[in-house]
């Protein structure tokens, strides 16, 4: 009862919170929150936190604060566990996160996503309207800058621009946060919350392009393009970097677009590290004043790139290694029994002897609670990357596969669901498209050895489309249990349509033995003096973020006292922007840096581990591989061969008979499968009036990685 309390406390502190931060936001361009801040400013001089010190607690304490709160609600979420799991979130994911929209250019959209996108465009035009308004109404002609009214009018169009860039920016990196993500509230995680970064990328690049063509427009008719932009004013607007800012950013954007980012990922992922530059050019160009509106997200997204790296800094070795025929490659990791993760959860991966910086995610084909020690994730070879690696491992085992050196690895996550979100439901349909099998693997392992435990009897079907019958080699890790379902665990029914491919009607027995036998390499892990451990606690994270906003606010204040002397009148004012800027960027990497220290200091990261007890078990892995061959049970599941499926068929007749009112449906795979699938869910809740006995089919689109 008393948690039931401190959740509800927790909840109603995040709402007041987050209300404040919207309407700080809503009101800032108003004359109204102007003339309060300037008298709160002028009021708070005379203090020891100075009027930037305001401006640090304004603009920065709601959003931090409302990440503490939410961590904090989070960990005592995951502690209470699943059977007393939250109903608010719940309720929220079963009514927003249901398909509206399922044809359009930015793919399905949720009625919540509809909501939130409509939200923030509503606000973008209140923002916009309110303050190039209020400009026109008070505009006068400016003899000073020799510009005539349209000129005048159009120079205030591109710099109110501006401030929509700054708004965009304020949000563009909390979908990208990892461990530290205010999204995971909403049951969003990382994979799924990267396309509102790409929307919200698009929007600032557009923003600042229209912003910076309109002045430099404007210099170009007063015949001062040159001069103007090679400025580096001393206090005010800096227009160099702020054309910095935008020549950066163009070139983030450009190697981002999806055509160079497949053909070239090492220019992608390298360029992309600029952020580093565009935010200091932004600052540079803006001023803190501004800047403090977009500070939280970077604080937060420094803090969460820290920890990753503090996390992953030892290597781990890999175990084993299977080639399956499919040109994929499953690895098996050593890992801490402490790192603890769900189904569908996402690790990255950075291997040294392919590139000592690239990390790429892949989904854990795994069950944490088969394996204590081990992890194990199944990788596609689609690029330069994966190809390395497949080639790397391939021409070991030609060589000399019973002597293999240790394979180090550096291992970043996981980052997945604080639950078993798909325990939900007594009944589930999965379908796959390719290598969008991968997270159901960890499911369907893990719904086997959970029923074992917890006596769940789940009713899944599995339905997997491939090009060929040689992509079955991705069933490899589980055909034992695909063609050996325990009774106990509940029915399991496996239909396959393989498009490309004619062939004689055979059993799915005969076509499962044929393509997952794969070749399996074991290596030498003396090397290995570290196992994967998990990321940092959730408690630590909420006291990193407390800590580190107070040293930079306790930082700003003591540089401000000491180089800017506000006993003088007016100094503040003569002294160059780039002063306090300076300032802003030693203060954030002072927090930034004690807090690393004290992660470390107090043994966060975790230390080495003994490996011996999971090298003993590879003669079990082993033999697992060949069990299908070995037991008998009785052949239960369709293959057709030739033509592609209609899923809207194929769910509608689906065997799955029922008396639960919710069936989930999960969907992996490409774009128009997912479609043809919320399209289904879609249709079947239009009909539950018609039919009392007809279940509801609840849509879960799963993000996986390769």
């Amino acid at each position: 009862m008393a948690t039931k309390n401190l959740l509800l406390v927790l909840k109603l502190l995040m709402v007041l919170i987050f209300s404040s931060w919207v309407c700080i936001w809503v009101l800032k361009p108003t004359q109204l929150w102007t003339k309060a801040l300037h008298s709160a400013e002028d009021k708070a001089k005379n203090t020891f936190i100075g009027d930037y010190g305001l401006d640090v607690v304004v603009y920065c304490f709601p959003l931090l604060a409302l990440s503490i709160v939410g961590l904090l609600y989070l960990h005592i979420l995951v502690k209470v566990g699943k059977n007393r799991s939250d109903s608010w979130r719940r309720l929220f994911i079963s009514r927003f996160s249901k398909p509206t929209i399922i044809r359009s250019p930015l793919g399905i959209l949720s009625a919540g996503e509809l909501l939130a996108g409509s939200m923030f465009i509503l606000f973008l035009a209140w923002t916009y309207y309110t303050r190039i308004s209020h400009d026109f109404k008070k505009m006068t002609p400016n003899k000073s800058l020799h510009l005539n009214r349209w000129q005048l009018k159009l120079m205030m169009v591109g710099i109110r621009f501006g401030s929509l860039t700054e708004a965009c920016l304020a949000l563009l990196l909390l979908p990208i946060l990892r461990g530290m993500s205010l999204l995971r509230l909403l049951g969003i995680q990382f994979e799924a919350s990267v396309r509102y970064h790409v929307w919200l990328g698009n929007a600032v690049v557009l923003f600042s392009v229209v912003h910076g063509t309109c002045i430099m427009f404007i210099w170009g008719v007063k015949k001062s393009l040159a001069n103007e932009m090679s400025k580096w004013q001393r206090t005010g607007r800096v227009y160099l970097a702020g054309e910095l800012a935008l020549l950066v950013g163009l070139v983030i954007w450009i190697t981002s677009l999806p055509q160079l980012r497949r053909r070239s990922f090492q220019i992608f992922y390298f360029t992309h590290h600029l952020y580093i530059i565009f935010i200091i050019f932004f600052l540079l160009h803006t001023g803190d004043r501004h800047f403090y509106m977009v500070f939280p997200a970077v604080l937060l997204f420094a803090l969460d790139k820290l920890l990753r790296i503090i996390q992953s800094r030892h290597a781990t070795c890999v175990i084993s290694a299977s080639v399956l025929s499919c040109k994929a490659v499953e690895l098996t990791l050593l890992k801490s029994p402490g790192m603890k993760y769900t189904p569908t959860s996402t690790v990255f991966i950075k291997i040294p002897q392919i590139s000592r910086f690239q990390w790429h995610p892949f989904s854990i084909t795994s069950s944490c609670c088969s394996n204590d020690d081990k992890i194990s994730v199944t990788i596609k070879c689609y690029g330069e990357w994966t190809d390395a690696l497949y080639n790397m491992i391939h021409e070991k085992l030609k060589s000399d596969p019973h002597h293999m050196e240790c394979f180090p690895v550096a291992i970043e996550g996981p980052y997945g669901p604080e639950n078993h979100f798909y325990e939900r439901y007594k009944n589930l349909i999965l379908v796959a498209g390719g290598t969008g099998i991968t997270p159901f693997l960890s499911i369907i392992r893990d719904i086997a050895a959970r029923n074992n435990m917890e006596n769940l009897h789940t009713r899944i079907q599995l339905v997997y489309v491939v090009r060929k019958s040689q992509d079955l080699s991705m069933l490899t890790s589980i055909s034992p249990l695909l063609l050996n379902w325990p009774s106990e665990a509940g029915e399991l029914k496996l239909m396959i349509h393989v498009t490309q491919e004619e062939r004689s009607v055979t059993t799915v027995r005969e076509v499962l033995l044929e393509t997952t036998k794969a070749q399996r390499v074991y290596f030498d892990t003396n090397c290995g003096k570290y196992s994967a451990s998990r990321p940092h606690d959730l408690t630590w994270m909420v006291i990193l973020t407390g800590l580190s906003f107070i040293i930079f606010l306790t930082c700003l204040v003591c540089l401000n006292h000491a180089f800017i002397h506000p006993g003088k009148k007016g100094s503040k004012l003569k002294t160059p922007s780039w002063i306090s800027n300076v300032m802003v960027i030693c203060s954030f990497i002072i927090a930034t840096s004690c807090s690393v220290l004290v992660t470390i200091l107090f043994g966060y990261q975790k230390s080495k581990n003994e490996i011996d007890a999971v090298v003993q078990n590879h003669e079990k892995d082993h033999s697992e591989m060949h069990l299908a061959d070995e037991r008998g049970s009785v052949e239960k599941h369709d293959i057709h061969f030739g033509k592609r499926p209609n899923l809207l068929d194929v769910l509608s007749e689906n065997p799955i008979q029922t008396e639960e009112s919710n069936v989930g449906v999960l969907v992996c795979g490409p774009e128009s499968m997912q479609e043809a699938v919320a399209l289904f869910c879609n249709k079947s809740s239009h009909r539950l009036g018609v039919s009392e006995r007809q279940p509801n089919f609840c849509f879960h689109a799963i993000n996986f990685s390769l």
